[in-house]
């Protein structure tokens, strides 16, 4: 018996090692693909990706995902700021994929050795941080981008900024006390106006919502908890340009501009902030060089954002050093890092220029190789090249193919558009200002998110695409591109302008204002949510709000 037992034992211990052997055999097959980064694009990246071939390591110093658009929401008590996070692991545990997360941060990339180093955010039992490293055989930059101050001086010691939780809560803490301190007694006038003077620097959505937040938490909680100071509250938003939201439609701007003086927000266009103080920030108007001051109680710095440290070490590494943002191809690949991919608001795609490659087109066009260039032969590859090309695209709908084939010199009725040849200098010369429609990707939540789905619709079909190209033609070389380029659809934006009005601009030029746009934002923002738990917590935020209005214990 103790034999049987033996040999039992014995012939199991070995059947384990042979499957924990073929499970390692089956990891090791697999790609490493590291994630920095919990932001949207990294977020939507992880969602989306479903192919089993690779393991998956998330690094963040944030444990969860925060959806960004309801942070102004979030400094005066209008939604809760447990109610836009959600936690990373409750994403990628529903995952069928190999998927792990670390709590540290990303201090250095090794491109060379296809490693990464990072330290861990929370303190070990050694009272110092450990520190690690993580090979790869992809990495996947979406660390998003920081506050841009200009080197203004005095903006960091002494201004707000809203990028993160922690800055919403923070602004909100401050909102309070600002009224608690300015109720106090044995103030004067003076002081009371000082404490409640609030600040925006920068006129983009963030701080034109934050402004209008800010008057509806003054004019329907205020009014009702410090009767005795709402008199002396001053909203005042400084913007160095000529007009407030210029990235938006001049309907939008014109409104919400009108609408801001109705309500006394102070708006101060070509207003440049030169210094700012413990108790006063420093303006130049445009064209002037005369310096004005003011007090204030409270200063928001939104205007642009800039480069993190470690991105700004990689891409000294990379010699992007002079560079805002690490620069992609239309691939999202980091240029001159095959390996190494980026997304977000710390990248911007390197568009390829059409003069650029002028010679590779018209050689690729030419399929008879006669030198010159027909209707049919550009109209054959004219798909492909607006598909490499979006700038051309943008041209074609402005300037017909047809079109570009005009030629004075042809004599009229005696020659049709099919049997004109282009030459090399005429081809350059019709498409001379194609590249001018070339524009760059505004850093956005939308943005991000329409990059994460598509990188990760790449991966789930790398294998299948390396035997199968289904891009474009390669202008420069045989053969297809493995995948399409990236194309950012444009779906609309939103820019809340307080009072239940919003202003909306969606696709074709449809400019919408007012009270129904506002619902349309609700109902968005609401179907946008990550998981069902923080929809419904949204949703009972403004429910609550409209039943109780908003909390102001500042907690």
């Amino acid at each position: 018996s103790g034999s049987l037992i033996a040999y039992s034992e014995a012939n199991t211990n070995n059947g384990n090692r042979g499957r924990v052997a073929h499970a390692d055999a089956v990891a090791s097959k697999k790609k490493k693909v590291v994630v920095l980064g919990t932001g949207w694009a990294a977020m939507t990246f992880l969602k989306n990706l479903n192919n089993s071939i690779y393991e998956v390591e998330v690094v963040s110093p944030r444990n969860f995902f925060l959806f960004t658009p309801l942070l102004p929401s979030v400094t005066c008590g209008k939604v809760e700021a447990r109610s836009i996070v959600e936690p990373i692991r409750n994403i990628i545990r529903k995952k069928n994929i190999d998927v792990s997360y670390r709590e540290a941060e990303c201090t250095k990339i090794d491109p060379a050795n296809n490693k990464i180093y990072c330290r861990a955010t929370a303190n070990t039992n050694s009272k110092r941080r450990e520190e690690f490293a993580i090979d790869y055989d992809y990495l996947i930059i979406a660390v998003g981008a920081q506050v841009n101050t200009f080197n203004t001086p005095g903006v960091e010691g002494n201004c707000h900024f809203l990028k993160e939780i922690d800055d919403a809560q923070k602004i909100r803490r401050n909102v309070i006390d600002a009224f608690e301190k300015a109720s106090l007694p044995n103030l004067t006038e003076e002081e009371r106006k000082k404490i409640l003077h609030f600040v925006v620097v920068g006129g983009g959505p963030t701080g034109v919502e934050f402004a209008a937040e800010l008057h509806d938490f003054v004019n329907e909680d205020v009014v009702k908890l410090y009767p005795m100071v709402q008199n002396f509250v001053k909203i005042t938003v400084l913007e160095a340009t000529d007009h407030i939201l210029n990235m938006f439609d001049k309907r939008i701007t014109k409104f919400a501009e009108h609408k801001f003086g109705r309500d006394n927000i102070e708006v101060k266009l070509g207003s440049m902030v030169t210094k700012v103080t413990e108790n006063e920030i420093c303006t130049k108007a445009k064209g002037s060089d005369k310096t004005t001051s003011m007090p204030y109680g409270m200063v928001l710095w939104s205007t642009g954002i800039g480069p993190r440290p470690i991105v700004k070490d990689f891409m000294k590494q990379i010699g992007q050093g002079n560079r805002r943002a690490l620069a992609t191809d239309e691939w999202l690949r980091v240029e001159g890092v095959g390996n190494v991919y980026a997304l977000g608001d710390c990248a911007t795609i390197n568009q390829r220029k059409v003069m650029e490659d002028i010679t590779e087109i018209f050689k690729k066009a030419d399929a008879d190789n006669s030198g010159t260039l027909t209707l049919k032969e550009f109209q054959d590859i004219s798909n492909d090249i607006c598909e490499r090309y979006p700038q051309m695209q943008l041209y074609l709908k402005s300037k017909p193919v047809r079109n570009i084939f005009d030629r004075p010199s042809q004599v009229k009725g005696k020659a049709s558009k099919e049997s004109i040849e282009l030459s090399i200098e005429e081809f350059k010369s019709a498409l001379s200002e194609v590249d001018t429609q070339l524009k760059n990707l505004p850093a956005t939540a939308q943005v991000a998110n329409q990059q994460g789905a598509y990188l990760a619709k790449c991966f789930n079909r790398m294998e299948e695409c390396e035997i199968n190209p289904e891009g474009p033609t390669r202008i420069r070389g045989t053969g297809r591109h493995r995948f399409r380029p990236f194309r950012y659809r444009h779906l609309g934006q939103f820019a809340p302008l307080g009072g239940e009005q919003t202003a909306a601009q969606l696709p074709g030029d449809w400019v919408s204002i007012g009270h129904s746009s506002q619902w349309l934002w609700y109902s968005i923002y609401a179907s946008k949510q990550v998981s069902w738990r923080t929809r419904a917590l949204v949703v009972s935020d403004w429910i609550r709000r409209f039943i109780f209005g908003r909390d102001t214990s500042g907690i």
